[in-house]
């Protein structure tokens, strides 16, 4: 088996000597080429060159969400075909690593080696489903490239705290689940449209869904980890069906407290409920508009202003080897 390894050098919870012994390990049975990735986006363009290849079986991803997202939108530029795409291995390298986890990989990167290897040998793969989000034809966002996302997308609230703690990385701040909380106390501080949502949920043959305030996709379950407890915004949500979404329309103080208690006890029986929520499971297709310009985020990465989203579910989209 020919494999192209994608490492990304700057992953949170990986050392250099961790690296080489994992690429050491990984070489002992496959024809390897290990690549750092040296910029924003170089994960994609090895994807994209793996999916061109002809002589290239595997694609093996050494980093966190981000640089999964980044080889997968690689792997999957001319459109799903994973019959005849390289497959695609993870090995978790960043601070959460919802992607792997989900997917039943431990959150350790030497551990998880040795189940792909484990896996490798034996021949277990599944083919997952995959989230695409695009521009909408004739609006101001309609020419936005469509990317794919392989575990969740937000527009709005939760972007914003996203694109927060981004700008704490980039200032030189440890990406750490406190400050994930301080961000998600500041975002509330400054949302101006908590109590009068401006987003619109609209989806064929039903009545649209208005004054949305938070908006949650999410293609697997659990949405993301505090440390080693699960969060569940859409219990139902599985690589094996469509899209789910989690909508809030009110998020004042008390409705905030009541639902943060909610995910933090969240189970995967059991998700945020109440008269302000509205939870969605399996869709298809479905568009997200705006009144103002809100954040959107995709696997964590913040993408900047959109007014208008569509989503679709895309099943069978990836082959992993799992």
């Amino acid at each position: 088996m020919r494999a192209l390894l994608v490492v990304n050098p700057a992953a949170t919870t990986t050392s250099a000597r961790t690296r080489d012994v994992l690429i050491h390990a990984l070489a002992s049975e496959m024809k390897l080429e290990a690549v750092m990735t040296e910029y924003r986006g170089h994960a994609r363009d090895l994807g994209r060159q793996a999916a061109d290849s002809e002589d290239i079986d595997l694609i093996v991803a050494l980093g966190g969400d981000g640089t999964v997202n980044e080889v997968v939108n690689g792997l999957l530029h001319r459109g799903p075909d994973p019959d005849w795409l390289p497959g695609l291995a993870v090995v978790p390298g960043g601070s959460t690593n919802v992607f792997a986890r989900a997917l039943g990989l431990p959150n350790d990167a030497v551990e998880a080696t040795g189940a792909l290897l484990d896996a490798l040998r034996e021949g277990s793969e599944r083919t997952v489903g995959l989230g695409r989000a695009s521009g909408v034809p004739g609006t101001e966002d309609e020419a936005v490239p469509s990317r794919w996302f392989t575990f969740c997308a937000g527009l709005g609230f939760d972007a914003g705290v996203v694109g927060r703690v981004e700008q704490q990385r980039e200032r030189g701040r440890r990406s750490t689940h406190a400050l994930y909380l301080r961000q998600v106390v500041r975002q509330f501080l400054d949302e101006p449209h908590r109590r009068h949502g401006t987003i619109t949920l609209e989806r064929a043959g039903e009545d649209p869904v208005t004054d949305l305030v938070l908006s949650i996709i999410c293609n697997t379950s659990p949405w993301t980890f505090l440390g080693n407890r699960p969060v569940y915004a859409s219990p139902k949500a599985s690589f094996d069906t469509g899209l789910d979404i989690l909508g809030l329309s009110r998020m004042s103080t008390a409705a905030v407290a009541r639902y943060a208690t909610q995910l933090l006890t969240s189970s995967p029986e059991r998700g945020p409920r109440g008269k302000h929520a509205v939870a969605l499971h399996d869709l298809t297709d479905f568009t997200l508009h705006s009144k103002v310009p809100l954040p959107l985020q995709m696997d964590g990465d913040h993408l900047g202003l959109r007014t208008s989203v569509a989503f679709t579910g895309v099943r069978r989209a990836l082959r992993v080897i799992v």
